[in-house]
């Protein structure tokens, strides 16, 4: 083998390590770039700190509240309105109403998304049913809350917001007490609250 052809094998040998290591450091580069720029309509999964965010004189914006159910999960999951007014700088609480239509006790988690995805940056979260996972038993429901802020500072070209929710079964089946034990203490987690 001459000299070319190990050079050249050699240089391939690295292209090939390099194009394998950077398809692992791919999905952190990629939660870095949403994270900075705001794109891909990512949202932090934890209340805001920022508790001294609300103001007196904010603007009208249009919130559509939409859900999706995960090709697995058989709950019923919808918001309680579809399309709400707000102002920018003021709290206000929101709805979804859930329904554990199986007859098996199952553990749901929501996984939230924001269109346009630059007023993502713009949006806080006091509380969430999206922060933690939902519990319920067989027939179940419940009215989940979320409140939410966009702040001042959001875009004046962003007149309406999109607010989506996706619900994923994340239940583990091979808990076999899990399946087989029903607390009526749980219920007591998920009362009816009024809609707003």
């Amino acid at each position: 083998m001459n000299e070319g052809s190990k050079k050249t094998i050699k240089t391939l040998c690295f292209a090939v390590l390099g194009m394998f290591t950077f398809s692992f450091a791919l999905v952190p580069l990629y939660n870095v770039f949403c994270e900075v720029t705001g794109l891909n309509g990512k949202i932090e999964l934890r209340a805001t700190n920022d508790k001294n965010i609300e103001v007196d004189d904010g603007r009208d914006i249009s919130i559509q509240f939409v859900s999706h159910n995960n090709e697995e999960m058989p709950w019923t999951f919808r918001p309680s309105e579809d399309n709400i007014q707000i102002q920018t700088g003021k709290y206000h609480t929101a709805t979804f109403y859930v329904k554990n239509t199986t007859n098996k006790r199952m553990v749901a988690q929501a996984i939230p998304s924001v269109a346009p995805s630059n007023a993502a940056a713009h949006l806080k979260k006091l509380e969430c049913f999206c922060f933690e996972q939902q519990e319920l038993a067989p027939g179940e429901e419940a009215l989940l809350p979320v409140r939410l802020i966009f702040d001042d500072e959001l875009p004046s070209s962003i007149n309406s917001v999109v607010l989506s929710y996706t619900i994923f079964d994340v239940t583990d089946y091979n808990d076999v007490e899990f399946t087989q034990h029903h607390n009526d203490d749980h219920h007591a987690d998920h009362e009816m609250e009024p809609s707003i």
